[in-house]
């Protein structure tokens, strides 16, 4: 899943080095944070948050076939 959204990403962004992901453990789910360059935030975003909803879909559906709960967090570096 983790390289799975760093696919994603990296192929939206203009700087594709300064994506990274963090996997967060929690108790009932994993939690990626997605940190990009802060002009890229926009792209990763998108608007009215729709590329950002639509990334989360994509991971959680790919999630849900290793029965895994998964959330994605879009976070400021």
């Amino acid at each position: 899943m983790k390289d799975l959204l760093l696919y994603i990403a990296r192929n939206l962004v203009d700087d594709p080095d300064a994506v990274s992901v963090t996997e967060v453990p929690g108790d009932q789910e994993l939690t990626l944070e997605l940190r990009v360059a802060p002009e890229d935030m926009g792209k990763v975003i998108g608007r009215q948050g729709r590329i950002a909803k639509e990334i989360r879909t994509v991971v959680r559906s790919y999630a849900q076939r290793t029965g895994v709960k998964v959330s994605v967090d879009i976070v400021d570096q």
